[in-house]
């Protein structure tokens, strides 16, 4: 093979992988995002300007907060969101706890254990989100006097668990099985060798998974709208439902869920960076 020829099969991999950093990089992501955005938004405009829609964008402030002689009120909208990220919140930190127990179950020495916790996972996985919410509302509600938050709270810890569980598993399996030989040699009980070897380690292979999980609480939690739960999309449907101002609330907020969503995963960035410089 000639000089040339050789030079040209070593630069070829470092191009490919240039490329492929220009194209991940933040910059060309962020613009990419503003291209899709600028499509979705010019199509709509373009189709609500086909029937003749009559924009009103000068009345969506009113909906973030209203100047009053005793000071500045917050309007439907940021109390919405309020709502959504308190329902999120509560939703996620119990379905973080569901998914670490069915998470151990599947890997104890439990055969009734794994065989529950793969039942659990098969079965709310392959149930859609809207029918598991219409089950906990309109069957276990009755039953065991569930409101409709409550439900609603049930309903997204439950689906979310399942999912979470999933990320437990291969998180704690990512330890390589060494350090588990070693922790027992030295006498250490399996819940030390969880809380002390293998959850500290675990963390930087599940923080970016579990982030997608917190994005996609906030979006899923949008579904309870349907049993008038009171967050973000149940505030925007009431407010369309007195003005018709669909186009300009929906815009509105997506752009919310949008900036919300945005918030968090520059967190979490922050924090794997954080996690890769002890390593």
């Amino acid at each position: 093979m000639s000089a040339t020829a050789e030079n040209a099969v070593e630069t070829s991999p470092r191009r490919r992988t240039s490329l492929r950093k220009m194209i991940g990089s933040r910059p060309v992501s962020v613009a990419i995002y503003l291209a899709v955005m600028w499509v979705i938004v010019a199509t709509a405009l373009k189709g609500a300007e086909a029937m003749g829609y009559n924009w009103q964008w000068y009345r969506i402030p009113r909906y973030f907060y209203e100047a009053t002689e005793g000071g500045i009120v917050l309007g439907e909208i940021p109390w919405g969101l309020v709502g959504t990220l308190a329902l999120s919140g509560t939703a996620f930190l119990l379905a973080v706890a569901i998914g670490l127990i069915v998470a151990l179950l599947r890997l104890s020495d439990l055969i009734v254990g794994r065989w529950v916790a793969r039942g659990f996972l098969e079965l709310v996985r392959n149930t859609p989100l809207l029918v598991l919410l219409y089950v906990f509302y309109y069957v276990f509600g009755p039953i065991f006097g569930l409101n409709r938050y409550t439900a609603s709270v049930g309903c997204l810890a439950v689906f979310h668990g399942a999912l979470i569980s999933e990320i437990f598993r291969a998180g704690i399996n990512a330890v390589p099985r060494g350090q588990w030989e070693a922790a027992n040699s030295i006498g250490m009980t399996g819940w030390q060798i969880y809380r002390y070897i293998v959850l500290p380690q675990s963390i930087r292979f599940m923080l970016p998974p579990m982030t997608g999980e917190v994005v996609n609480m906030i979006k899923s939690s949008a579904i309870v709208s349907v049993i008038a739960v009171a967050e973000l999309t149940t505030v925007g449907r009431n407010i369309i439902s007195d003005t018709y101002m669909s186009f300009e609330i929906w815009f509105t907020i997506a752009a919310v869920y949008m900036v919300v969503t945005l918030i968090i995963s520059t967190g979490a960035t922050v924090l794997e960076r954080r996690y890769a410089v002890r390593d």
